[in-house]
């Protein structure tokens, strides 16, 4: 029985790229495998036929000798598909592990949870420590200085006693007896060889024979740290500030983690923010607002500012103090601060008050108030409409 073309058992083109060629075998592999296929006889055997295409398209020279002569380029014991190799050929049983290996870290890669070294290499790392979150409460006014806190952080620091190795005394770790140091173990399952963290060492590639009494091992311990930040003015909530290195110290001599603190700016009782500009509502009479005159204000700085009212200002109205903002926290202008004016209805009047607004109300005029006297033209219109 001829051989199928090695280019259609993949599923792939003449021209495929090498990417190419290894998608289409991983494909394949996993439609293939005889574990997926119980009910399919001819899956093993399609298996194989897979498998042995990809061993010479994936190889360049074996590749562009398949290229030239197709299956005839490997007869005679010419290596590659049909040829024997250590002394098997790929129609007898070998361990297609070989031929897998490269495709190996593509299906499996995140099995180890991301803590594999390149295949063939010594142990696994150290376990990194944890990155750590502090939430930082400030005030608008520190926001605006900046400032220098000192914050207490709970967590896991190195240990003094055996100097983070985990073994009593600082004695160095011996080699794990079970995977010889590699941090992993292999088991064979049906065709597949697969690699797993070494069950003794969990993947450390050592073992603590003395463990250290005051951290029982980990080469660490709980405590809290003093720590000094530096709080740049400009900061607004939700501003994240990382100190590399401060987070939880790593296990058996691991690199530690970061610290990350999350800036949150409290609500301040008179102003309110808006980016880098601040808004202050701010009352005034009645009499004030009409006659016009000037304010005195307060700036985030905890200086003073003066305010120029215009005669007949109505509520709502904005007035601007350039430069009396918040700062930029990467630079750039400052912002600006806006005064809102309130208009304030007299309460709690004497009798004489009361007489002085009767009387100034028999003297008013349309144009005394003609916002009034706008809206009251657009109701008459509205109920000489609904009465048409």
């Amino acid at each position: 029985m001829s051989k199928r073309d090695y280019y259609d058992v993949l599923g792939v083109s003449k021209g495929a790229s090498a990417d190419e060629i290894k998608k289409g075998f991983r494909k394949k592999a996993k439609e293939l495998h005889p574990d997926r296929n119980s009910d399919n006889p001819d899956a093993e055997a399609q298996f194989k036929e897979a498998n042995e295409a990809y061993e010479v398209l994936k190889d360049g020279e074996k590749k562009a000798a398949y290229d030239r002569f197709g299956h005839a380029a490997f007869e005679n014991g010419m290596g590659g598909g049909g040829g024997q190799r250590g002394g098997q050929g790929f129609g007898g049983g070998q361990d297609f592990s070989s031929a897998f290996s490269d495709v190996f870290d593509d299906l499996f890669g995140d099995f180890m949870g991301g803590q594999q070294q390149q295949r063939g290499g010594g142990r696994q790392r150290a376990a990194r420590g944890s990155d750590l979150r502090y939430n930082l409460r400030v005030s608008l006014e520190d926001a605006f200085a900046g400032l220098q806190k000192t914050i207490k952080v709970p967590t896991a620091v190195s240990c003094t006693s055996c100097d983070g190795t985990g073994a009593e005394g600082g004695v160095e770790p011996t080699t794990c007896p079970t995977c010889s140091g590699m941090g992993k173990v292999r088991a064979q399952q049906g065709f597949f060889t697969v690699e797993r963290a070494c069950p003794t060492c969990s993947g450390l590639g050592h073992v603590i024979k003395n463990p250290c009494k005051k951290c029982a091992g980990h080469g660490r311990v709980e405590r809290d740290r003093s720590l000094s930040v530096n709080i740049p003015a400009g900061v607004e909530t939700g501003t994240r500030i990382r100190l590399a290195g401060e987070g939880e110290a790593g296990m058996r001599g691991g690199p530690p983690g970061d610290l990350y603190i999350f800036v949150e700016v409290a609500q301040h009782d008179l102003f309110e923010r808006d980016g880098s500009n601040l808004y202050c509502r701010v009352p005034v009479s009645m009499a004030k607002a009409a006659l016009g005159g000037s304010i005195e204000v307060p700036t985030i700085d905890g200086g003073r500012g003066r305010v120029q009212i215009p005669e007949g200002s109505q509520s709502g109205r904005q007035m601007r103090l350039r430069s009396k903002g918040m700062p930029a926290l990467r630079g750039g202008a400052t912002g600006d601060m806006f005064i809102e004016l309130a208009v304030e209805t007299p309460v709690n009047l004497t009798t004489r008050q009361k007489e002085i607004l009767a009387e100034f109300e028999d003297l008013s005029e349309d144009k005394t108030n003609p916002e009034s006297r706008s809206f009251f033209s657009s109701v008459k219109g509205f109920w000489d409409g609904m009465k048409g």
